[in-house]
């Protein structure tokens, strides 16, 4: 398996790239990688990687590619000019077929904008959406779309990210059936905007979907759903101000054990299970959001990822190339919008604002 990879988007430079793709080829003897950026500059790093990644650099092959996409460019000059760029020819590779995944940590706005016009989408996608996982109770996991790849959303856009997000959790994650709901301001059926309220009418219809009504923002965290439907101006705040919470509270902890001689005692004795708690809650193990809609896998490292963060990102595009995800992705859709198109419009289509089902057990959960 060959990934793409392009060393130079993220915040801390190749180094923190080459090495998290030199890990990702040291745990995975399959896995080849690409590595896109200057030749001198990615030479130097690969020949300064710590001793036990060195056998791991006879995997690492580097093309040239002299000029670079910044943070903060402009997106009209990233598609003018992105050709000759490790982003744009990282994807370019992929789209002839070089290599069965992409990887950045670069400009998101340019590395959707590009992966768009050298791959294109999926039949009915207009535009991909953005979707990681965060984690919930219980040491689980939810997948939250959009994370900011549309920061508008029609009820049309918001039942493709239901469906791929579904899907995804299901092939991917082997979920036989995944849990799904749609971001709400309450539980009750008449509340939302307009477009909320549309997608919920028509998500009823999928039948054959575990669609379990709105969910509130505390809700995301609770467990109790797989996959969180909101638009990317929702998904990208709630995602920010998440990890942010999470650095918070493990930095709040570790200051308390340190306050005082007695405390420290204790967190001596507590160390290790406040390694896990941030390993469970450290936002890099939950690296790599998959762009979604796309006609090829695409994955966006966190800008600010380290070199562990960066591997596992490679580690997700590597499972989504084993699940053929795309392809996967593109019949299913198919076979949802053919069943939702041949099931009739139930009352609740008719914008009565009276909740369904699945919203009555949602709102009495609530008020318990």
């Amino acid at each position: 398996m060959r990934i793409a990879v392009d060393a130079m988007g993220g915040d801390l430079g190749p180094r923190a790239t080459v090495q998290g793709a030199a890990s990702a080829a040291s745990s995975d003897p399959d896995l080849e990688i690409r590595l896109f950026g200057p030749r001198r500059q990615l030479e130097d790093e690969v020949s300064c990687l710590p001793r036990l990644l060195v056998a791991a650099g006879s995997r690492l092959q580097i093309v040239d590619a002299p000029s670079v996409i910044g943070q903060g460019q402009s997106l009209s000059d990233a598609l003018r000019h992105g050709q000759t760029t490790s982003m744009g020819r990282m994807l370019d590779s992929l789209s002839r077929g070089e290599a069965q995944a992409g990887v950045s940590a670069g400009n998101t706005g340019a590395l959707m904008a590009l992966s768009r016009r050298s791959l294109g989408t999926l039949p009915g996608i207009p535009r991909p959406a953005i979707s990681t996982a965060i984690p919930t109770r219980n040491r689980g996991r939810c997948y939250l779309l959009d994370l900011g790849a549309n920061v508008e959303a029609s009820a049309e856009r918001l039942v493709d990210f239901a469906l791929m997000g579904e899907a995804m959790a299901r092939l991917v994650d082997g979920i036989s059936a995944p849990r799904v709901a749609l971001l709400n301001v309450g539980v009750e059926g008449a509340k939302g905007t307009a477009s909320v309220r549309e997608a919920d009418a028509l998500l009823r219809r999928q039948s054959d979907m575990a669609y379990c009504g709105y969910v509130e923002g505390d809700g995301i965290f609770g467990g109790s759903m797989d996959v969180v439907v909101c638009d990317g101006f929702v998904g990208n705040a709630v995602l920010k101000a998440s990890e942010g919470l999470a650095r918070m509270l493990v930095e709040r902890v570790q200051a308390t054990f340190v306050a005082h001689w007695s405390s420290r005692l204790v967190g001596l004795l507590a160390r290790p299970a406040l390694r896990r708690l941030k390993g469970e809650l450290d936002p890099v193990r939950y690296n790599g959001a998959s762009l979604l809609g796309l006609a090829g896998i695409v994955v966006k490292s966190h800008g600010g990822a380290d070199a562990t963060g960066f591997h596992f990102a490679l580690r997700r595009a590597v499972q989504e190339v084993r699940h053929n995800l795309p392809g996967r992705l593109a019949a299913e859709l198919d076979q949802r919008r053919s069943a939702m198109e041949a099931t009739p419009p139930s009352r609740f289509d008719e914008g009565s604002g009276i909740p369904g089902p699945a919203s009555q057990d949602h709102a009495e959960n609530h008020q318990e």
